[in-house]
């Protein structure tokens, strides 16, 4: 069974890369407290992990991208349909999907609950998780 460990992104980046084109890890350019320790603690447990960017949708750790700024109010309908089809293909070849996240407060924007909907239609599994505890190495499951 292959597990993957997903969050939103975030729009707390590392401002020194906005002007440079430098394409870098996710690890490198979010550095908001939380999804810092989201990508820490999955690192230490030793998982899968990715982030849902709003521009570049379902980002691994091992690719890199150029900074950017797209707030989830600015996804037109057709750009949301082709984050929705890239995601599906990307993730297809997990069983489960975790989505971390505060999903009962107002932080967590109804554009991830729809990106969430349209995912499982699709036929991906996404369970949501609120706590960096619920992230278990493959060892402890």
């Amino acid at each position: 069974m292959q597990r993957l460990y997903l969050t939103h992104c975030t729009r707390i980046k590392q401002s020194s890369l906005k002007e440079t084109g430098q394409k870098v890890t996710p690890d490198k350019l979010y550095i908001g407290k939380k999804i810092q320790r989201f990508m820490v603690c999955c690192q230490s447990a030793g998982v899968d992990w990715a982030i849902f960017s709003d521009q570049y949708d379902v980002w691994f750790p091992y690719v890199k991208h150029k900074w950017y700024e797209k707030h989830p109010n600015e996804v037109s309908d057709q750009e949301f349909k082709n984050l929705v089809e890239n995601s599906a293909r990307k993730l297809k070849k997990f069983s489960v999907v975790y989505f971390y996240g505060n999903h009962k407060s107002h932080y967590f924007h109804p554009f991830y609950k729809k990106i969430i909907d349209a995912l499982r239609k699709r036929g991906i599994k996404i369970v949501k998780i609120c706590h960096l505890d619920e992230i278990v190495s493959e060892n402890n499951r």
